[in-house]
C-alpha cells in the first residue's frame, strides 16, 4: 500500500528501443503514476485514450503528468488510487515516413486496345507511408491492440494501392488506347495517377501514401510472347501483301529451318503440300486476265480423196506425200517412195 500512499513516486516512460522502427507502439500498463516523466523522441507524438476516444496528443520532448500542468490528464485521474495514478491507454505513434514498405501482384486482365487481346497484367514496387493524424490511425485502424509490428497497418495499406492500381490502370489504358507492349513507357503517369486517388482511400485512417519506387508494371511471359508475335505477323502480312502468302513463306521458311537442324521427317510432305499452295498462289498471280468468248471455228474438212495420176497419196489416209517420203506425215503410215 506504501505505493499508492507516495505521490512523489517517479516513472520514466518512453518508447522502448527495440520498438523504434514500429509504426504504433501501445505502453504496456494503462496505470500510470502521476508526476511520471513521459519522453516523446522527435519523430512520434504521444496519445492518451480513454474509452476509445483520444484524451490527448504530448507532443515530442519530456513532460511530467501532472494534472495542473497538462488540463486534459484531469479526466484521467483514477479516483481508486486518490488521484495517484492516471488510468490511459497511452500510444506511441511515429510520426516520420516508413519508406520501402513492397506491394505487388496481378493487377487484372485487360484488353490490349492495339489486338483487342485480354492480357494479364502485374504489379510490383514498394511504397512509403506517413502518419498524418495519428489518432484517426488508431482509432479506426489500429485499435486497442498491442500491435507487435506493422504489417496489420502495411498490409491493408497495401490492399488499398493495389486496389486503386487495378481500376486505375485499366481505366487509364482504356480511356487513352496505350497499348500493353510498351506500357512501361507510361509509368510516370500511372504513378502520378494512383499517389492521387490512393489518398481518398487511406486518408480516413490518418495516413498518407507519400511516394512510390521501383514501379513495374509487367506482361505475363506467355501473354507477352502472344503481342509480340501478333505485331510481328501483322507487320509481315503487310509487307507480303496478304496473310495468304506470309504463311506460305513463313512455312517454307520452317522446313528450311528444319532441314539445317538436320530435321528431315514430315519434310517432303509438307513441302509438296506448301509447293502446291505455293503453285496455286503464283498461278493465280501469273494468270493473264480472261478473255472474251470467241466464235467456235469451222471444223477442220476431210483432206480430198487422192486423183490418180496427178498426185502420190497415203493409201491409209489419202493424204498427199512429199516426193521422196517413207512414211505419211498425216498418220505416220508406212508408204512406198513414188
Amino acid at each position: 500500500m506504501g505505493f499508492f500512499l507516495n505521490p512523489l513516486r517517479r516513472e520514466f516512460v518512453a518508447r522502448p528501443d527495440a520498438s523504434k522502427g514500429q509504426i504504433v507502439f501501445k505502453w504496456p500498463d494503462a496505470t500510470i503514476p502521476k508526476f511520471a516523466q513521459v519522453t516523446v523522441e522527435a519523430d512520434e507524438v504521444a496519445l492518451f485514450l480513454k474509452e476509445g476516444r483520444v484524451a490527448g496528443v504530448l507532443q515530442p520532448g519530456r513532460s511530467t503528468l501532472d494534472a495542473a500542468n497538462i488540463p486534459f490528464l484531469g479526466g484521467l485521474v483514477d479516483n481508486a488510487t486518490n488521484g495517484n495514478f492516471f488510468k490511459s491507454e497511452l500510444y506511441f505513434v511515429g510520426t516520420r515516413e516508413f519508406p520501402n514498405l513492397p506491394f505487388g501482384g496481378v493487377i487484372d486482365n485487360v484488353v490490349d486496345p492495339e489486338t483487342q487481346l485480354a492480357v494479364g497484367l502485374r504489379v510490383f514496387g514498394d511504397y512509403s507511408l506517413k502518419v498524418i493524424d495519428p489518432g484517426a490511425l488508431i482509432v479506426n485502424l489500429a485499435g486497442t491492440r498491442n500491435l507487435a509490428s506493422n504489417d496489420s497497418i502495411t498490409d491493408w495499406m497495401r490492399e488499398q494501392v493495389l486496389k486503386v492500381l487495378r481500376t486505375g490502370v485499366t481505366a487509364q489504358i482504356v480511356r487513352n488506347g496505350w497499348p500493353i507492349l510498351g506500357i512501361a513507357a507510361r509509368t510516370d503517369d500511372i504513378e502520378k495517377e494512383t499517389l492521387a486517388a490512393v489518398q481518398t482511400q487511406v486518408s480516413s485512417y490518418g495516413v498518407q501514401i507519400v511516394r512510390m519506387g521501383n514501379f513495374t508494371i509487367s506482361l505475363d511471359q506467355k501473354d507477352e510472347e502472344t503481342l509480340k508475335n501478333f505485331r510481328r505477323d501483322v507487320s509481315y502480312t503487310k509487307l507480303a501483301g496478304s496473310f495468304t502468302q506470309y504463311g506460305a513463306g513463313e512455312a517454307l521458311r520452317g522446313i528450311g529451318e528444319g532441314a539445317a537442324n538436320g530435321n528431315a521427317g514430315g519434310g517432303s510432305s509438307a513441302l509438296l503440300g506448301i509447293g502446291l499452295g505455293l503453285g496455286n498462289i503464283v498461278a493465280g498471280a501469273a494468270a493473264p486476265p480472261a478473255q472474251a468468248p470467241q466464235q467456235q471455228a469451222a471444223p477442220a474438212q476431210p483432206a480430198a480423196p487422192a486423183q490418180p495420176g496427178t498426185a502420190h497419196f497415203c493409201s491409209s489416209c489419202g493424204t498427199a506425200l512429199a516426193a521422196g517420203a517413207n512414211f505419211c506425215a498425216n498418220c505416220g503410215a508406212h508408204v512406198t517412195p513414188g
